[in-house]
């Protein structure tokens, strides 16, 4: 199983992700403070790790469904969900993401 943790930043809601696969399948299981992602969380149970890993950025079924829910363009749970995936499915090594940002004047 690999586990995904994610701090939305600004907004402060935590998710968490959890996907087990069998083989390129993907199954995927959130929970998130994010009312905005609870319907996502529901809706979003299975997907195909190679497509989702492989396709264009917009055109996988992770980010079709999050357009449905996710109120904000800059939000990192789709493509955390996607890298979780990504990493059960054995198609990348499970190595941590990170996005800093710094104001500087």
């Amino acid at each position: 199983m690999i586990k995904v943790s994610v701090n939305g930043g600004a907004c402060g809601f935590m998710t968490n992700i959890e996907v087990n696969a069998e083989r390129r399948n993907a199954n995927i299981k959130i929970i998130t403070e994010c009312p905005s992602l609870k319907p996502l969380s529901e809706e979003l149970k299975t997907v195909n790790g190679y497509e989702e890993c492989f396709g264009k950025i917009g055109d996988t079924s992770v980010f079709q469904i999050a357009r449905q829910y996710c109120k904000h363009a800059a939000c990192p749970v789709p493509t955390a969900i996607i890298k979780g995936a990504e990493a059960a499915c054995g198609l990348a090594l499970p190595r941590d993401i990170e996005i800093k940002i710094t104001k500087e004047d």
